[in-house]
């Protein structure tokens, strides 16, 4: 069955690009811890992270890599967190959160609330540098 990630990267579900290439796709979280919040994904549906094959798995923490330096040259923060949990979405994806203080990662802590705009004005902005 597909994932809601399946179907953002088919388009049938619309997101807040950052980045993008053959394998892999990263954009805003729709219930960001912080500005700039983005999730990255491989474009092949793959329930469990560690399932992905060894260059595959390479390849999209190098995307991520590249994603969490433009998250860097567009949002004040003091480094990007990195998450993987695994439970939400049946579709492996790594959370790349700008914070400032270790608390700045608690995924139990509220969501912001951003307007349409302001996630359309942050994805462009990231996707620029990218």
């Amino acid at each position: 069955m597909s994932s809601i990630f399946t179907k953002i990267v088919s388009g049938e579900i619309p997101c807040y690009k950052v980045a993008e290439n053959d394998e892999f796709l990263a954009f805003l979280d729709i219930s960001p811890l912080a500005k700039g919040h983005s999730l990255v994904i491989p474009k092949r549906e793959t329930d469990y992270i560690f399932d992905i094959k060894s260059g595959e798995y390479s390849r999209l923490w190098l995307f991520a890599k590249k994603v969490a330096k433009a998250q860097r040259k567009v949002i004040s923060c003091e480094r990007i967190g990195v998450a993987v949990i695994g439970l939400e979405v049946p579709h492996a994806h790594i959370h790349l959160v700008p914070i400032s203080g270790v608390n700045d990662i608690d995924f139990s802590k509220t969501k912001l609330a951003l307007s349409h705009e302001e996630m359309k004005q942050i994805a462009i902005s990231i996707s620029k540098v990218f």
